[in-house]
């Protein structure tokens, strides 16, 4: 008797442990397949870092080096069936060094679900060897032109998207206003929450803004030419830019939308992460306006 009662505890706990993983199983594939569908599960605002970078993604397809440096390398996502356009993908993180391609895997894999190629460009942040002011930027720009050696994807060109998210918006936008320096030609240049004004922002106390000061080596007032160089304005922006910014962002002020030759776009609500969670508001808009702007 004491015997069977053990067991059937055993088989009880058993039972218990088996329903939790498949519960777990379920969460994840949903979200994935939400993805995969656009379907927001919970439209949730205003998330947080840690909650993108515990998101579930799909591995890239492909990793490919554009230079011999460690952080030199793009990830490539590939649509299943025929693309709607090809995005290169610029991530943010402050331009530091501590914030990595990672946090932007389920943004890619949501976006390849939806149709699109993304190229997705790492690159050397400040507090890497050769990060920084300019090489940080001389990063992207090779990153950007490795896209013409990648002719074995059968990459869609005729549709290409130049995106980026915070820093990486800076970034992606800059590459958009000096485009002598591409070799390829963005039909949309779209920045997520971009900073657009790096000498306005450095000026600012939130953690992100004081790393603009350690991005350019000092302020504004002691580099005020180095400033110049790395403002999309300085050279005309693309004609073709688009910017989205939330109402919630606490990181980058909705100020940064206000740039010279670009049109921008509110999100009511949206916060500084909400662009790069596949299950928000603003996660569809991007979709939307890809769909409105190719």
């Amino acid at each position: 008797m004491v015997r069977a009662r053990i067991s059937l505890r055993y088989f009880i706990c058993k039972g218990i442990l088996f329903c939790y993983l498949c519960v777990i199983a379920l969460e994840n594939i949903s979200f994935l397949q939400a993805a995969e569908e656009n379907i927001p599960l919970s439209e949730p605002k205003n998330v947080t870092y840690e909650e993108v970078l515990q998101l579930p993604f799909r591995g890239s397809d492909y990793t490919i080096s554009y230079g011999e440096e460690l952080s030199q390398f793009g990830r490539l996502w590939l649509p299943e069936g025929n693309s709607k356009g090809t995005i290169i993908f610029i991530h943010g993180g402050c331009w530091m060094k501590e914030y990595g391609i990672e946090h932007s895997q389920a943004f890619s894999t949501a976006l390849a679900s939806a149709g699109y190629a993304v190229w997705s460009i790492e690159y050397r942040r400040t507090g890497d060897l050769g990060g920084g002011w300019p090489g940080t930027f001389t990063d992207v720009i090779s990153g950007i032109n490795k896209l013409n050696d990648l002719g074995e994807f059968y990459l869609n060109m005729e549709r290409l998207v130049l995106m980026g998210h915070s820093a990486g918006g800076h970034l992606a936008i800059l590459a958009g206003a000096r485009s002598g320096l591409l070799d390829v030609k963005p039909s949309l240049v779209l920045g997520l929450a971009a900073i657009t004004d790096v000498e306005t922002y450095a000026r600012g106390v939130n953690s992100c803004q004081k790393s603009a000061l350690q991005f350019m080596g000092g302020g504004p007032d002691k580099f005020p030419d180095m400033y110049k160089e790395v403002q999309a304005v300085s050279y005309g922006v693309d004609p073709n830019t688009v910017l989205l910014f939330g109402t919630n962002d606490q990181i980058v002020q909705s100020s940064q939308a206000l740039l010279l030759g670009a049109r921008s776009l509110r999100q009511e609500g949206a916060g500084h992460f909400d662009w790069i969670h596949p299950g928000t508001d603003a996660f569809s808009r991007i979709l939307a306006v890809l769909l409105s702007e190719l």
